[in-house]
Formats: structure tokens, sequence, C-alpha cells
């Protein structure tokens, strides 16, 4: 296979040329001239920095792009001595083929990595909010905002004609009680452990429940549709249903402020 023929150029190393796949504007600090690399480190930190602060906005999304093209031409530029000499089409295939690899291998895991485990944004109704993914929940409290998922993908009861129609998917609310509380509704008003509020919007008005263990009594806030006569009862049973939010559905908690934006909770 005369793999013992194949050799680097002099001026590449194979521990810059591993260097400077990782770091972004490191190959071309390794190449020179100093200026463009201190150039590129700073172009990168700053793009970098952009996609940090605007997650979840388009000006993150460009910055993103930005930053995979110039880490990619930055590499494609540190190994131009392999490239000496080779036909346009072989250097078109090799910045293509590191393109591929930078952007699959590297970025795309590290941004899945990033929103599985760190922070998500969600956007709801029409803003942008950054959820911490990995706060705990044993450390969620009465009044907690919390990002949270359904069992099931949709609501669907039949009422005299009617559909009650629930969208799924994320929803945000205040954790109103913890397991073991117990919640009473009456006219207008419900109280957790004996302490009254003001009904929340479709609530019933009668009843009570106690919490389970490993759950939560959350709201849900959520786009309702109602087709044919569905009358409030059935609203009210439906959304009852959704009320009991196991821990294990927990998705993050949305920060109050990222940066300096104070975060618009629904």
């Amino acid at each position: 296979m005369a793999l013992d023929r194949m050799k680097l150029p002099r001026t590449m190393k194979i521990g810059e040329l591993i260097a400077g796949f990782f770091v972004p504007g490191l190959a071309v600090w390794l190449r020179g001239p100093w200026l463009w690399g201190q150039a590129a480190l700073a172009g990168s930190a700053t793009l970098l920095l952009i996609f940090i602060v605007w997650l979840g906005y388009p000006a993150a999304n460009l910055a993103f792009g930005l930053l995979i093209s110039l880490h990619c031409t930055g590499f494609v530029y540190y190994c131009n001595p392999l490239l000496v000499g080779e036909p346009f089409r072989a250097r078109l295939g090799f910045t293509l083929l590191m393109l591929l690899a930078i952007g699959l291998f590297l970025y795309l895991p590290a941004q899945s990595f990033m929103q599985r485990h760190w922070l998500t944004p969600l956007r709801i109704h029409g803003h942008v909010i950054v959820v911490q993914r990995s706060f705990q929940t044993r450390n969620v409290r009465r009044g907690d905002w919390v990002a949270y998922t359904f069992d099931e993908n949709n609501v669907g009861n039949n009422y005299h004609g009617g559909w009650v129609v629930l969208q799924n998917g994320l929803s945000l609310g205040p954790v109103l009680a913890l397991p073991g509380d117990q919640v009473t509704f009456s006219n207008n008003l419900f109280s957790v452990n004996g302490i009254w509020q003001t009904n929340l919007p479709h609530m019933p008005s009668a009843g009570e429940l106690k919490v389970p263990e490993n759950h939560w009594f959350i709201w849900p806030n959520l786009g309702i549709s109602g087709h044919g006569d569905v009358g409030e009862a059935r609203i009210s049973s439906a959304l009852f249903g959704l009320s009991d939010v196991a821990e294990a559905n927990f998705f993050g908690r949305p920060m109050h402020r990222w940066f300096w934006r104070k975060q618009i909770l629904p």
C-alpha cells in the first residue's frame, strides 16, 4: 500500500495538525503570519461569543455557520504545503471534505451535547427562552418555573360531537404543588395546603387531589382549539389530566436572565 512513503511536509507537524483541527483559528496562528493568526483566533472567539449570547436567535445561527467556515478555511490554509502542485479539483475536494468533517464530526455533535446536557433555547410566543438542562429536580421548589414534556403526543376527547385538542410538545409553567401537597378546588379559587389563590384559566370549580410521589402539580399553559359543542367542563377535565407532571418529564429550568436580557416567561 506504500504507506511507508506517505510523509507530511517538513512545515507540517502531526501535533499541530490535530490541534488545528479541533481549535478554530489555531491552524492559521500555527502557519503564520502572526498577525493573521491573531485575527483568526480573535474572530473565532468573537463568533463563539455571539453564538452563546444570542443563543436561539438568527444571529447565533449565522455566527455558528461563520465559525465553521473560518475554522475550515484556517485548517485548509495550514494544509497548503500538502496541496502544493495539486490540481484545482483536488484542492476543492479536500476543502469540501474538511468542511464536512469539521461540521459533522466536531460542531454538530458539540452543539447536540450542549443542548442535551447544558442549555437549550426554546421559542415560545415569539420569545426565545434559554433553559438550563443540568438543573436537578430535587432542587425544584413551589413557584419555580420548569420546562417539561407530556407523556402523550396529544389528547382528544369526544364530548357531544365536539373535540378537545391540546397542542403537544414542550410546555413551561410554575410548579404549584410538590409531592405530598394537598390541592383543593373551589369556585374561582384553589388552595395548596390550605393557602388559597385565584384560579387559573379552565381550572375545575370543585374537587381535590394529593400530589403523588415524584410528581408535581403544574397547570398546563397550552394552545387549545375546541371543535363543536365541547363545553368548559370537558376542557377543564382535559387540562386537569395533564396537570399531574412526573419528575421524569422534566426538561429543564428557564433561566431568569441570559447575560443582560431578562427572559420573558409566558
